[in-house]
């Protein structure tokens, strides 16, 4: 979700209502100049993330019963410490891409010692908008031969091998189907495992991150280059 700060006045107006939202999250550490948010953004309205105001806003929507959780998306190990040091509410979850080509084993073991919960996005894969493929199966990913093998291996699609690795991560999944078959397909994969050596062998895959931000990088701008965005965690 996209936060305007609003006054305490405004979320308590808003809080007299009976609608409010399980879990909301920032969907991006980035500030952008008031107005209407269009997407893709205008470099020139990037502006430096501003925690405190922010996050300040954010614990308002929570303590008004606007929402029962609050979290966080995109944050790298350095942007959760940095939230936790002026958080009076610390985010339950980080919502992140995860998958076993971008598997995120340091942002892992950190949130897991903060009590933050991970939610992986894209656990097939990432593609820009108008590439082959999708945000939700992209060549890089579905063309694993080591996935490939163990899919074969085990009767099971290679989706469905991704989707059970995330699960066995100890982290909730993120994905999106319109047909019957697929939405069925993605819930097989709770009564059977992957092997020790399976996982071992994921594990060894090569790690490239999927999406790189590009969308919030200027010369001009807080993050001047995608390894800034996601301070070197790339």
């Amino acid at each position: 979700m996209y936060l305007t700060c609003f006054s305490v006045s405004d979320l308590s107006y808003s809080s007299s209502s009976e609608t409010f939202f399980s879990l909301y999250l920032l969907h991006f550490p980035v500030t952008l100049k008031p107005g209407e948010c269009k997407l893709p953004v205008l470099k020139e309205d990037l502006l430096p993330f501003d925690y405190d105001s922010v996050w300040k806003a954010m614990e308002e929507c929570h303590k008004l019963g606007l929402a029962k959780q609050i979290g966080v998306s995109n944050f790298s190990c350095k942007k959760l410490e940095k939230l936790l040091s002026i958080a009076e509410i610390p985010p339950a979850v980080n919502q992140v891409e995860m998958n076993p080509l971008w598997q995120q084993q340091k942002l892992r073991e950190f949130c897991k010692e903060k009590g933050i919960h991970i939610t992986a996005y894209s656990p097939l894969g990432y593609s820009p908008l108008g590439a082959k493929g999708s945000f939700w199966g992209t060549n890089r990913v579905m063309e694993c031969e080591v996935l490939h093998e163990i899919a074969k291996a085990k009767g099971k699609t290679l989706a469905q091998i991704c989707l059970r690795w995330v699960h066995e991560q100890g982290v909730s999944v993120l994905v999106k189907s319109f047909k019957i078959e697929r939405m069925k397909e993605n819930l097989d994969i709770f009564d059977w495992s992957l092997s020790v050596e399976e996982l071992d062998k994921i594990r060894q895959i090569p790690q490239k991150k999927g999406f790189p931000g590009l969308e919030f990088i200027s010369p001009d701008g807080p993050y001047k280059s995608p390894e800034e965005f996601w301070d070197e965690e790339i």
